[in-house]
């Protein structure tokens, strides 16, 4: 849905009611034009100026995309205070055909479907995909491919970070294992007016299912993400015996049907809807709401889309959150955090997550009267 959102002369931007209405039921807007030419222009010549290696989302033209652009009252008018992102995601992906490599989903890339989005919840750990078909029971293959992580073998223990430096819990007594924060902003620099270039896609619609999951987990036991109720880690049914499940089975499930596409073994995939911007356009999109990149197979050039991961201040006004992190209750590399006592930052993080509107301050209004029609 794209945004029809008010500025007014000297008003700060905002978005209108019926841009909050599309919110509310499909998870995400755009808002057309959020970001100055000048703003994109001088992040483009950032991005081609970098040297190799180098570390561009702290770079302020990167995260001036947020604190000098009208995302920030536009998010404050929706979603409240957070705080201004200090580091982002350079989310740069080059122009590619399909491989005949495994991914992360356990399938051979070429046979994933819609330019093989991998449709997923932010917060998850990842490891590298084994390019060989894994043998050995359940169990083995789990304890194998973790301890190939970074910190090796650790069993299985909050103590294990992916090579997306995401824990494979965020609590100690391993109840949690995703992390969480409120919304995402992707920025778009480049043309992504058509379909195949590499654009952002979503399950429109699908956070209203992941909230209604995370309460039946909470309900079961109160162990919330993947190997928490109904939600197994991995997918040994997959062509690897080792794919990642980054959305609980019966939500991918929900979202497929006899038009969905398909990979070789029959297996029917959720269609996305892919994001179509123009360079300045700005996605504001909720944390609950599953998402992927994909193949930039029609471009001419490399896709970019600035990431930011917000989270309300009132969740952990002590806290300072990056923009770039998905696991806020631990460190950017994993480092425990120290909570004042009585603040069970785990259990505030459950109840963010199995009541997604609690930290939208300016929806509370369409929320009460979309929920009580």
């Amino acid at each position: 849905m794209t945004s029809s959102s008010t500025l007014r002369k000297d008003s700060p931007r905002t978005l209108s009611r019926e841009d909050k209405f599309s919110l509310y039921r499909d998870g995400y807007i755009v808002v057309k034009q959020a970001v100055s030419p000048a703003l994109v222009d001088s992040a483009l010549k950032r991005i081609k100026a970098a040297k190799k290696g180098e570390r561009l989302g702290l770079d302020k033209t990167m995260t001036d995309l947020v604190n000098a652009s009208d995302v920030t009252p536009v998010l404050h008018d929706v979603m409240g205070y957070f705080d201004p992102p200090s580091i982002c995601q350079v989310g740069v992906i080059k122009p590619s055909q399909p491989s005949d490599r495994y991914t992360n989903l356990g399938y051979i890339d070429k046979d994933v479907p819609y330019y093989g989005a991998g449709v997923h919840m932010d917060g998850n750990i990842t490891i590298a995909a084994p390019q060989e078909v894994q043998e050995g029971e359940p169990e083995e293959i789990y304890l194998r491919h973790f301890a190939s992580g970074p910190k090796g073998d650790l069993g299985r223990s909050p103590e294990v970070m992916g090579h997306n430096m995401v824990p494979l819990f965020e609590d100690p007594d391993m109840t949690l294992g995703l992390g969480s924060f409120t919304a995402f902003v992707f920025v778009c620099l480049n043309d992504q007016s058509e379909e195949g270039r590499g654009q952002t896609c979503l399950l429109k619609g699908a956070h209203h299912d992941m909230q209604e999951f995370f309460r039946h987990q909470y309900n079961i036991n109160g162990h919330l993400g993947p190997e928490g109720p109904d939600w197994p880690r991995l997918n040994h049914d997959c062509p690897n015996r080792c794919g990642m499940n980054y959305l609980p089975p019966r939500i991918f499930e929900k979202f497929t049907d006899e038009t969905s596409e398909t990979t070789p073994d029959g297996r029917r995939w959720p269609r996305p809807t892919q994001i179509l911007m123009e360079p300045g356009d700005a996605c504001i999109a909720m944390y609950h709401i599953p998402h992927s990149g994909t193949r930039n197979e029609r471009g001419t050039e490399s896709r970019k889309n600035i990431i930011f991961r917000i989270r309300n201040k009132k969740r952990q006004p002590n806290v300072v959150v990056s923009g770039v992190t998905d696991h806020p209750d631990r460190g950017q590399m994993g480092e425990w955090l120290e909570f004042e006592e009585g603040n069970d930052a785990w259990e505030r993080s459950k109840q963010a997550m199995c009541n997604m509107w609690d930290e939208w301050e300016g929806m509370q209004d369409m929320v009460a009267e979309m929920e009580a029609s």
